[in-house]
């Protein structure tokens, strides 16, 4: 089994921490994790990819073993997560990449492809929405109200979303056999959401993330002209990103390979092996 290792780079004073298998030399696959988590999402994938890949896992400021500063200290957005990240990637030399997204991941990624549209070879989204369709009304009501106005009462509404209840939801909602989820998975996260001020970061980027429905048309301008590779796997019941953001891949990426499994919105803690096939299978169709 290949090994993974466990780094942290300094990045405009901030320490990004990042998991990193495979040979140097090896078209290189990019990870980017969503809410609440980290790179720690991708601890088993990792290495049933890196046999044939170079993987590398960054956290995203203001997650996992990332430097978590506080709001007055940084500013999170989406756009500079992105560009965070962009140095992070310039950093440790890679110059083309696949991006796997999931989540919060995704949105990074679409910046990432839009800045430099021909640095990314091909796209994986797992439960990462780049379309209307997939937003599932009930969740996102309140992230929506908070984004056109942070109020008190807005604010409240979505503080539980930090909280134990709704993270360990987000692991075990839509799975059909929840004992296949690794408790250990959303302890992880809960352990550093919990970091002092960590509450006020995560609201700004919940305040922010309507930003990232603007950036949907130019996006897909982009599938459509790049011919770039889709790959979407997908979580069928996920209860925050439905199976239509999925199948709304095609609309622009015609021939986009869509596989929905029965799980939920951490696919990966349920359905490894199926994903890992997928994947290997897909992305050896295509040279680097």
């Amino acid at each position: 089994m290949p090994v993974v290792h466990h780094r942290t780079i300094r990045i405009e004073g901030l320490d990004v921490f990042y998991r990193e298998a495979g040979p140097a030399n090896a078209p290189v696959i990019v990870l980017l994790h969503g809410y609440p988590t980290s790179s720690h999402m991708f601890r088993h994938l990792m290495p049933a990819l890196a046999d044939r890949y170079r993987v590398i896992a960054p956290d995203h400021i203001g997650f996992g073993r990332s430097s978590a500063p506080s709001v007055g200290e940084f500013h999170y957005t989406f756009d500079e997560l992105a560009r965070i990240t962009r140095a992070f990637l310039d950093a440790v030399d890679v110059k083309r990449f696949t991006v796997y997204t999931h989540d919060y991941g995704a949105p990074i990624a679409w910046r990432l492809a839009l800045g430099e549209p021909s640095s990314v070879d091909g796209v994986i989204s797992q439960n990462g929405n780049a379309y209307e369709e997939g937003f599932v009304a009930d969740f996102w009501a309140p992230i929506w109200a908070y984004g056109r106005n942070p109020s008190p009462e807005n604010e409240a509404a979505l503080r539980p979303a930090m909280e134990r209840q709704a993270v360990e939801w987000q692991y075990l909602h839509g799975v059909p056999d929840p004992t296949l989820v690794d408790p250990d998975a959303w302890e992880h996260d809960l352990a550093l959401l919990g970091r002092p001020g960590n509450d006020l970061a995560q609201l700004a980027l919940f305040g922010d993330y309507h930003t990232n429905r603007a950036l949907y048309p130019e996006f897909q301008e982009w599938l459509r002209t790049s011919g770039v590779p889709v790959l979407a796997i997908w979580g069928a019941n996920d209860e925050i990103f439905g199976p239509a953001g999925a199948e709304a891949f095609r609309n622009d990426a015609p021939h986009a390979r869509i596989e929905l499994f029965d799980g939920g919105h951490f696919l990966l803690e349920s359905h490894l092996d199926d994903a890992v096939g997928v994947i290997r299978e897909w992305r050896g169709s295509f040279s680097a």
